[in-house]
């Protein structure tokens, strides 16, 4: 598998995400990365490739386990990410801020990171891609082991979800365990909620 640790990784885009994908492959290519880029490589080309059949590509490279980390770009992200979603083993996530790209990866532990061309400016985007591969799963919650866990159980239970025995089950998930809140956690969540809504929503 070629992985993020020797600096490879596999992208794609439609027409509307051709810009950004172009500058986030420019930057890697800088830095030292070995870039696969499975299309489109020319926007004007006669009936480039569809979002969906992009995301299909990149998701696949993940499935078949060529790569462990790809990037995929179109007009919101969300249609290719829904795309390369339908390939077994990956999860991938829309983001439009750097804080939501290095979450993808300390909280949910993405190997797809989607993103827009029509939302996210080249600097954003360039950012956003940084945080994402240089953030661990994990990271930076070494003091609060109960996030860490809360996080591990939930991409363990994702990873390993069956729609049949999710069905057979019914319609509960087959829990492969359970982490306790801490005392006063879910009341200070709330909390952080309620100042965040309000600073965000004046």
């Amino acid at each position: 598998m070629k992985t993020i640790a020797d600096k490879f990784i596999v992208m794609g885009s439609d027409i509307a995400g051709f810009s950004l994908k172009e500058a986030v492959k420019k930057h890697l290519v800088d830095l030292g990365w070995t870039v696969e880029d499975v299309g489109v490589t020319d926007p004007y080309a006669p009936n480039p490739m569809m979002f969906h059949r992009v995301g299909f590509k990149v998701g696949s490279k993940i499935s078949e386990k060529e790569y462990e980390r790809g990037l995929i770009f179109c007009g919101t992200g969300m249609g290719i990410h829904i795309a390369a979603n339908k390939c077994p083993g990956v999860q991938a996530a829309v983001v439009e801020s750097v804080r939501s790209a290095k979450r993808a990866s300390q909280a949910n532990n993405t190997n797809v990171l989607a993103m827009g061309g029509f939302w996210m400016s080249p600097t954003d985007g360039i950012e956003a891609v940084d945080e994402w591969l240089g953030t661990k799963f994990g990271e930076g919650w070494e003091e609060t082991p109960f996030a860490t866990d809360y996080h591990k159980l939930a991409y363990d239970e994702i990873d390993q979800f069956d729609y049949e025995a999710y069905k057979a089950n019914g319609f509960e998930p087959v829990r492969l365990g359970d982490v306790a809140f801490p005392e006063g956690y879910i009341e200070d969540s709330i909390l952080v909620y309620k100042v965040t809504s309000k600073n965000a929503n004046p």
